[in-house]
């Protein structure tokens, strides 16, 4: 059933991949990956696999890979994605030495690949648990390890019907998993190789604020006044925010949306009714002059929370919320949509009082009135918000310890 279903779904993307971008960047990207592994694989190295399905759980995986690369550089490093959005941003990066998709989990793929790079150890991050190739691993002798998983009883493994399925993880040497319920899952399994060490995740963007740049324009932005930073912003998450930034003089706005497009960026433009200017447009004379900084470029959202006292993190009233620890590491209180449920540590700041949940006009009006009037409060929810990341840090450290010390 599995093998049937995995053909057919080979079989639908290159169906739709001359209309569907993303579909035939992923049928380019397979076609040419056999030829990236004969090109640079080298018969007298050792490889230690990465797999992440998309760019979330890269940066879950990057703090293990960077420190592997540090301390052991006579490992080389296989990378491999299975979506677009992960290979096709980071498909240059320099902590791995072999960067590729993940081939289709058919038999033949699978035999093919494993000969090629001949792993000495396989990392899947997360949620990937792909049939064949972890029952290959399995019959190789090849140890693998499910870093950041969680597992929740609504999942296919927990369930009558996915007991043949659910074998795949009798193919894992160990699990690092994110919290209790996923571990009291596996053990009522009969799994006892599973740790408590929590989410990569937070080791990733503790880094990325200890590298945060400096950014000369946004201070001079800034001027010393209270700044909201809106992140990853959809359009149903700018209605709420231009008009109470329009109403409030004293505030100062950064809007990095999550769709950069010229349609989308005249959008906010016309929603605006004060000063505003876009990033690649900004000089230190223009920019002093504008209320509102449109950031029109990517790779910047994450220093720019850091010059601001609140957060809000878009998505929340469509896909899902983005990124939160990426903007609670900074020690400031973060908002977002009421789409957070399926989010760990949205929901953990909740219950701490880091953040808050935004429903409609007047829960947005209400919660950032209370932020900007009370500065106790601002400095206590946003103390709550960082304490949250850093009290959390150190699940890499755990998974490196227990796999190379």
């Amino acid at each position: 059933m599995y093998s049937i279903a995995l053909y057919l779904y080979v079989f639908a993307i290159a169906l739709v991949s001359p209309f569907h971008k993303k579909a035939r960047l992923m049928v380019k990207g397979q076609w040419q990956t056999f030829r990236i592994l004969r090109k640079k694989i080298r018969d007298d190295e050792q490889y230690v696999w990465f797999h992440a399905a998309s760019l979330g759980e890269f940066e879950q995986g990057r703090p293990l890979m960077e420190r592997l690369r540090r301390e052991h550089p006579e490992y080389k490093i296989l990378l491999t994605f299975f979506s677009p959005s992960g290979y096709e941003v980071r498909k240059n990066y320099e902590g791995a030495d072999v960067i590729c998709y993940l081939p289709f989990d058919t038999p033949g793929n699978v035999t093919s690949f494993l000969r090629l790079t001949r792993p000495c150890m396989a990392f899947f991050i997360k949620y990937e648990f792909w049939n064949n190739y972890l029952h290959a691993c399995r019959y190789r002798g090849i140890p693998v390890y499910s870093v950041s998983s969680i597992f929740r009883e609504s999942q296919v493994y927990f369930r009558w019907y996915g007991k043949v399925y659910g074998r795949v993880l009798n193919c894992i040497t160990h699990f690092f998993v994110q919290n209790e319920v996923s571990r009291d899952l596996l053990l009522k399994k009969g799994f006892t190789n599973v740790t408590v060490v929590g989410d990569t995740r937070f080791d990733r963007v503790l880094d990325i604020a200890r590298q945060s740049k400096e950014l000369p324009l946004v201070e001079r932005f800034k001027q010393g006044k209270r700044m909201l930073v809106a992140g990853s912003s959809w359009s149903p998450d700018e209605d709420l925010i231009i008009p109470y930034f329009n109403a409030h003089p004293e505030l100062k706005l950064v809007i990095a949306p999550h769709v950069i497009k010229e349609n989308h960026l005249k959008e906010i433009e016309g929603k605006l009714q004060r000063p505003f200017v876009r990033y690649t447009q900004a000089t230190p004379e223009n920019v002093e002059k504008a209320d509102c900084l449109i950031i029109d470029c990517f790779g910047l959202l994450s220093s720019i929370y850091r010059y601001g006292e609140i957060a809000y993190v878009g998505g929340g009233f469509g896909v899902g919320i983005h990124n939160v620890p990426e903007a609670a590491v900074y020690g400031v209180p973060v908002m977002f949509g009421p789409k957070n449920r399926k989010f760990r540590e949205a929901q953990a700041l909740l219950q701490l009082g880091g953040s808050f949940e935004i429903i409609d006009e007047a829960s947005f009006k209400e919660t950032l009135d209370r932020l900007l009037t009370d500065e106790d409060f601002l400095k206590a929810r946003g103390r709550l918000a960082g304490e949250y990341i850093s009290g959390n840090s150190g699940a890499s450290d755990l998974i490196y310890k227990f796999v190379f010390n």
